[in-house]
């Protein structure tokens, strides 16, 4: 088996996952109020607390999905070809689901059924937005100095 690729450094992680939360509350709080008919101050303090679980998860799903995808691949998560990248964004999404759902149930007072759509409207408006990120992110911070390659190159 070859050696894996190198991950992100944990100082690097956490400002990704920084810069991803702060930038989700700023986009996503305005479309949510207005879909969902919820106050500012009840938005902004379900989606901050939806940004705690989420950064959570995105510090154990995206050191995973890496750990795995370098395994397999050899390659470094910012040479992460499209395809996979939407994998990854719609896999994120759909853990988090997961994980929010009974959290927007409780925090609104939304029945299950209602709860679900609000959760899955954020999950899409966040699966757009992860993609768009990542791909972003990659590209101002990417992986090389462990690497010893051209990372500017995506496979």
């Amino acid at each position: 088996m070859s050696k894996p690729p190198p991950l992100r450094s944990a100082a690097d992680r956490i400002r990704q996952i920084v810069l991803f939360e702060l930038g989700g509350l700023l986009l996503i709080t305005p479309p949510f109020m207005w879909a969902s008919g919820v106050g500012l101050g009840e938005s902004l303090g379900l989606l901050a607390s939806a940004a705690l679980v989420a950064a959570l998860w995105n510090a154990a799903y995206n050191v995973g999905f890496d750990l795995v995808e370098g395994r397999m691949t050899g390659r470094t998560a910012d040479r992460r070809p499209w395809r996979l990248r939407a994998l990854h964004a719609v896999g994120f999404e759909s853990g988090l689901l997961l994980l929010t759902l009974p959290l927007v149930v409780l925090w609104t007072d939304l029945d299950w059924g209602a709860a679900l759509v609000a959760d899955l409207a954020l999950a899409a408006a966040y699966v757009v937005y992860a993609f768009v990120f990542n791909l972003a992110y990659d590209r101002t911070f990417p992986i090389i100095a462990a690497a010893g390659r051209d990372a500017s190159r995506p496979d």
